[in-house]
């Protein structure tokens, strides 16, 4: 495996003696110079930038899915207690998801913008950048910096725009003011372009960053780059006239007024996913399933993975994407469960996966029943652990055949209409070990199957269908086939309708569906449209009618998923398909088991108190972004405010 002392950011000290001479009467300092005359001590200044994502309320367990991409109209947030936070219900600028001292998701994206700055100034300033491996680097630091900015873009709208490093004399660089969107985004136009040209493709990359998912290479800007056009080019809730010190008058509407302007941002969508296409189609998976047992097994190899970047985590170190996004798991699991640690039971009750991320029900039956992706994307269950003292299942030994009811076992419990977890990160595929809330599983950021979906939107257009002239020899609708034929579906024409639908199909859960609907201009639309849907669902009404109340599953024995004792998985499962019936061969002395699915003790799962995607009466559109919190704003001298009725 790759070294990954990144995002630990092992010998960040470097670059914390070079801030401390930013504030000294010479500029640049010695140990500047120093630094970035060597390859080594540079990369260990980006090893900083790596750092900040690592840090506790960063992309650790911030920013890495539960609570930055909720709620959509196929994903929504489990976690009642950071309801406001996904529910587009947030009320002034007090949210900061932190404890106010400044560590917090906002806090850590400056700092690594920041810290990039200081490489990029480096290295231009220093660095022999005829040189292969400081162009790599300088393209590796505008790459990091570029992806923290679009983060902060899908979060906040208008932000900063801060493109030099802080050099000890000239204090509008160390407060600088929030800026027009537009201006961000131009800026990183240039930047990933220049990335692209500085960063070879990943084999060629130099040292330990060739071949590795966790490094950049010239796809990771082709890829970004893509991703910043379609953004560009949609629609975003913005002010209608930028104001210093903020407005209240704010509206969906265009980032870029002229149509012309646009279609230049779709053809160089087009383009730069062309260029990915052309020379790494190899990376697309003959298997779905294959892409995320990949990432769960930490096959970091470029040439072997889907993956064109992931965050790298350190084994046994940080990072909770899969405590957050992954299959919920029961604290009783730890140390039954394979790849799990026990700890005791004073610290069992960290030992679980936290599921922030469940399905919106109605979404499992939106699937064609023939999608391969359904049941990898969506499972209504959960890891249970029963601990033979009466507290687990009530199933009898025969449901459980060859252990007795008292003897302990894993197993795996069918769950309810309310609680359709992400499967596409499970803790039995994973190779590390899982403890305490801490997987360490990398966080995925960009793969191959969404270049070839951007070039098929970019291709037509997108919702306008304003689409560029030149596709250089790739076909939108191969592109588009492709996706489908590895689901087991047929193809469908390429129209902004098909890509909405398929983009939800092939990416739930990986951070991308909120952000979509918000650039397409119809988030507020898919909400309402998606919650009205499931309290029908819950009631068996409209195109829910005649829908199963109860479901029915059968178990078998293996007991490859435990690390002791007995282990218990599904082989049938019958009844969640609104055409389903009560199988033939249903017999509960034969190990058989009927549950309901939408009620529980006669009680319906869902209803209108207990289960909403925003709250009634919300100005979703007004709501689509974090306030700035409380805490940053005080400390920016002025330079900072809250826009969006906050």
């Amino acid at each position: 495996m790759k070294a990954k002392y990144f995002i630990l950011g092992a010998l960040a000290l470097t670059l914390v003696a070079c801030e401390k001479g930013f504030f000294e009467t010479e500029s640049p300092s010695a140990m500047d110079e120093a630094v970035f005359k060597s390859a080594d001590l540079t990369e260990q200044a980006i090893g900083a930038i790596y750092n900040c994502f690592g840090e506790d309320k960063s992309f650790r367990n911030r920013l890495c899915g539960g609570y930055v991409a909720l709620n959509t109209d196929i994903e929504h947030c489990s976690k009642s207690e950071d309801a406001e936070y996904a529910a587009y219900n947030m009320t002034g600028g007090t949210g900061n998801l932190s404890t106010s001292n400044g560590k917090d998701p906002w806090a850590y994206l400056n700092s690594a913008i920041e810290r990039a700055n200081v490489v990029v100034d480096g290295i231009r300033q220093h660095s022999d950048t005829t040189e292969a491996t400081f162009k790599y680097l300088l393209g590796e630091a505008l790459t990091l910096r570029a992806f923290c900015y679009l983060e902060m873009v899908k979060l906040w709208g208008d932000v900063p725009a801060s493109f030099e490093s802080f050099n000890g004399y000239n204090p509008e660089v160390l407060y600088t003011k929030k800026q027009d969107r537009n201006v961000v985004y131009e800026q990183l136009r240039l930047d990933l372009k220049e990335a692209a040209r500085l960063m070879p493709w990943s084999a060629q990359c130099p040292g330990s960053a060739s071949n590795y998912t966790g490094r950049p290479s010239k796809a990771l800007a082709f890829g970004l780059l893509a991703r910043l056009d379609l953004m560009y080019a949609g629609l975003a809730m913005r002010p209608d006239v930028f104001t210093e010190g903020g407005t209240s008058a704010c509206s969906i509407q265009y980032n870029v007024k002229d149509p012309d302007k646009r279609q230049e941002l779709y053809q160089e969508a087009v383009w730069a996913c062309a260029q990915i296409i052309k020379q790494e189609d190899y990376k697309f998976k003959p298997k779905f399933e294959d892409v995320f047992k990949d990432l769960c097994q930490d096959v970091t190899d470029y040439s072997k993975s889907e993956w064109i970047w992931a965050l790298p985590f350190l084994d046994g170190a940080r990072g909770q994407v899969l405590a957050l996004t992954g299959n919920k798991m029961s604290t009783n699991c730890a140390g039954a469960l394979i790849n799990t640690i026990s700890y005791g039971a004073g610290n069992n009750n960290n030992a679980k996966t936290q599921a922030m991320i469940e399905i919106v029900p109605t979404f499992y039956y939106a699937y064609d029943k023939a999608d391969k992706r359904r049941d990898i994307t969506i499972l209504p269950w959960t890891w249970e652990y029963d601990n033979g003292e009466g507290t687990g299942s009530s199933y009898t030994d025969v449901v459980f055949p060859g252990v007795a009811a008292t003897d302990k076992k894993v197993y795996q419990k069918q769950s309810n209409a309310s609680q359709m977890y992400l499967g596409k990160l499970r803790v039995e595929w994973m190779a590390r070990s899982y403890s305490s809330n801490e997987d360490c599983i990398d966080m995925p950021v960009l793969r191959y199957t969404d270049v070839l979906m951007m070039f098929a939107e970019a291709a037509i257009g997108s919702k306008e269908g304003n689409a560029p002239s030149e596709l250089y020899g790739i076909s939108a609708q191969d592109c588009m086939d492709k996706v489908r034929a590895r689901a087991g579906l047929p193809s469908v024409p390429v129209t902004f309708e098909n890509i909405v639908n398929e983009r939800a199909f092939e990416f739930c859960g990986e951070n991308l569906r909120k952000y979509d609907l918000m650039r397409w201009g119809i988030l507020k639309e898919r909400l309402e449209a998606a919650q009205a849907a499931v309290y029908d669902l819950q009631a068996g009404a409209g195109a829910y009618a005649g829908r199963p109340d109860s479901v029915y599953f059968h178990y078998t024995r293996n007991d490859d998923f435990a690390q002791n004792g007995a282990a218990y998985v599904f082989d049938r499962f019958i009844g969640l398909d609104l055409d389903a019936a009560r199988p033939a061969e249903f017999d509960k002395e034969n190990g058989w088991v009927v549950k309901s699915f939408f009620d529980k003790d006669e009680v319906p799962v869902i209803t209108t108190e207990n289960w909403y995607l925003f709250k009634p009466g919300t100005n979703i559109d007004m709501h689509q972004y974090w306030p700035i919190f409380d805490v940053n704003i005080s400390a920016s001298n002025g330079t900072l405010w809250n826009d969006y009725e906050y």
